[in-house]
């Protein structure tokens, strides 16, 4: 099994920054992506950005292109999430995620039922 802790989340005014960080543990070697979902309230969990862990190659959500950015640090098993310009719908419980799925389609890269592991969540909240 792979366990995930999710930091940095906090309160923010719209316009400013946060960097989320998560660290994985146990069998990481199985992992081949990680990536994040947040969750506003009232509405079903949805993808934000996706990290291959042996390539870099990156993916987004259009909502947040051009104002996140997710990168990895693979010795230390932690992806972080640099969240920039940040609006008052980005209001979210923030998830780090991970699978052993290689698979590219769109569809199955932002399905929530790919990624097996998921952290306890963060809390991003952003005032207007």
């Amino acid at each position: 099994q792979v366990q995930l802790v999710e930091s940095g989340g906090g309160l923010v005014q719209a316009g400013g920054s946060l960097r989320l960080s998560c660290a994985a543990s146990g069998r990481t070697f199985s992992i081949y992506r990680m990536g994040w979902f947040r969750q506003a309230p009232e509405k079903e969990r949805a993808f934000v950005a996706a990290i291959t862990r042996s390539s870099g190659a990156t993916y987004y959500a259009d909502s947040v292109k051009g104002r996140f950015t997710i990168s990895r640090d693979n010795a230390k098993n932690t992806v972080y999430l640099q969240m920039n310009s940040l609006k008052p719908e980005d209001t979210a419980v923030y998830y780090c995620v991970a699978t052993g799925s290689t698979a590219t389609s769109t569809a199955t890269m932002t399905d929530p039922s790919t990624f097996g592991s998921w952290g306890q969540g963060t809390q991003v909240t952003v005032s207007s």
